[in-house]
């Protein structure tokens, strides 16, 4: 909506301080002057006054051979002017519009492009991320053999690698969240909640880079829940957390948390050493 109300406004502007020639381009019923106008503005860089032109175009010019050309204009001038959101929508309305087009490949990679740089950093929400990743999957499925492919996959990895860090942050939040409940209105426990994201992510993607520090996180959060469970899960937890230390040593064995790893052993031990003496001394 707010988008809605700035065009208006910033075309008014457009109007008021650009050169006589343009005023007189825009009022015009000429429209292949406006059209070659429009293409002469683009060329030079003055997105702004190509916009204002294209968007009057692709309406009028509708079912004529200038219709495709001043659809993908539009979408490159507001890619090109860093309106990164009005260009993934305008090259998506291309390939819609033109789905055999000459253009058609380029795009839908520009839509995931300009999704891509539309994308914000890990901490936030991601769907624009996911859209990104979406438009250029799609890109390599409908194109095999492009040009574009090695870019389109380099950006791929790139925006999994943002999902992939969203998730270790979110990790890392419970973890240090510990034993506080006051966000665990569903009955949860945040290590449990820490355990749970740390699993997923490592089957969602597991071959990522940050596969040490999931695991890293989830052997401390498996230890401390066992540190903190009731008598009747104890062992079972400490169990689980002596299982998840020893597997971590043997898949990162240089690792600078090995001592950590090392050090849990031993208390899970002491505690289930514990545990196997008193079932003994009971039958």
């Amino acid at each position: 909506m707010k988008k809605k109300i700035l065009i208006p406004i910033c075309t008014t502007l457009l109007l008021a301080s650009c050169a006589p020639e343009f005023n007189k381009v825009y009022k015009t019923d000429d429209y292949r002057y406006k059209y070659e106008f429009a293409k002469e503005c683009y060329a030079d860089g003055r997105y702004a006054q190509a916009i204002t032109l294209l968007t009057d175009l692709i309406n009028i010019e509708k079912g004529t051979d200038n219709a495709q050309e001043s659809l993908y204009m539009l979408a490159m001038a507001e890619y090109n002017s860093l309106d990164y959101e009005g260009a993934a929508q305008a090259f998506k309305r291309y390939y819609q519009s033109y789905p055999k087009g000459y253009l058609v490949e380029m795009a839908h990679y520009y839509e995931g492009l300009s999704l891509y740089k539309s994308t914000p950093e890990p901490r936030l929400d991601q769907s624009t991320t996911v859209s990104s990743i979406s438009a250029f999957q799609t890109f390599l499925d409908l194109f095999p053999d492009s040009k574009l492919k090695p870019e389109a996959q380099k950006r791929l990895f790139e925006l999994q690698d943002k999902l992939v860090l969203k998730e270790l942050y979110s990790a890392r939040l419970y973890y240090n969240l510990g034993p506080y409940f006051g966000n665990c209105s569903d009955g949860g426990n945040n290590y449990e909640a820490c355990i749970v994201t740390c699993q997923n992510a490592l089957k969602d993607y597991p071959y990522t880079s940050l596969r040490e520090d999931f695991s890293v996180l989830l052997m401390k959060s498996k230890f401390e829940l066992a540190e903190q469970s009731v008598e009747a899960k104890r062992l079972e937890r400490y169990q689980d957390a002596e299982d998840e230390c020893y597997g971590f040593i043997n898949q990162f064995p240089d690792s600078k948390d090995k001592s950590t790893a090392e050090k849990y052993i031993a208390k899970c031990k002491k505690f289930t050493g514990e545990d196997s003496s008193n079932n003994n001394d009971n039958k």
